[in-house]
């Protein structure tokens, strides 16, 4: 065949189903000339990214939900009320983070930041105090779940006073926040 170029609307197999290849072993295929459409099964969402505008005050010994109550972005609006739930026909693998600093009063105990799946503990990061300014907490994972599955990013400190999660310097911050999105093909 001799080179030129292929106008087509369609292709298809000749048996109208099937697998069409493009190219062969050892060829590149140059799609960068064009817009390419990925079907829903080829994309990392649903995916989401919250972040605090706003201090959160933690009292002493007692998991508290952390408050994302600004979103950046979240494409299938499955984040709501510091929650992510699995939309409906978006079960599988997800890759979850979140960083939370605490000011720290220079006080004895523990920092722990968990990422909760349906209310249940999943994961868990622990950090004894230490004599500086601020703690600051970052945990990812990755959780297998069901359609209607939730995750939360929860704290508890054991300072024996109230300590703030801080979210250093304005609203446009991110010293607090969580995200996630959906692995391709996991």
């Amino acid at each position: 065949m001799a080179d030129g170029t292929l106008k087509v609307g369609t292709i298809t197999t000749s048996s109208g189903s099937g697998t069409i290849t493009l190219g062969q072993s050892g060829e590149t295929v140059d799609m960068a000339n064009g817009t390419i459409t990925l079907n829903s099964s080829m994309q990392n969402t649903p995916a989401f990214y919250a972040r605090a505008s706003t201090d959160q005050t933690i009292s002493n010994n007692t998991t508290t939900t952390v408050v994302f109550d600004f979103e950046n972005f979240d494409t299938n609006n499955a984040f709501a009320s510091n929650t992510f739930t699995v939309p409906s026909g978006e079960a599988g693998k997800y890759f979850f983070y979140t960083n939370v600093t605490y000011i720290n009063p220079n006080s004895t105990g523990y920092r722990n930041l968990y990422f909760y799946k349906n209310s249940t503990q999943y994961i868990e990061l622990q950090r004894e105090t230490d004599d500086t300014t601020r703690n600051n907490l970052n945990l990812s994972t990755i959780m297998d779940l069901s359609v209607g599955d939730t995750v939360t990013a929860r704290v508890i400190q054991t300072s024996g006073t109230d300590m703030t999660l801080n979210r250093i310097g304005g609203t446009d911050k991110n010293g607090i926040h969580f995200g996630g999105y959906k692995l391709i093909g996991a």
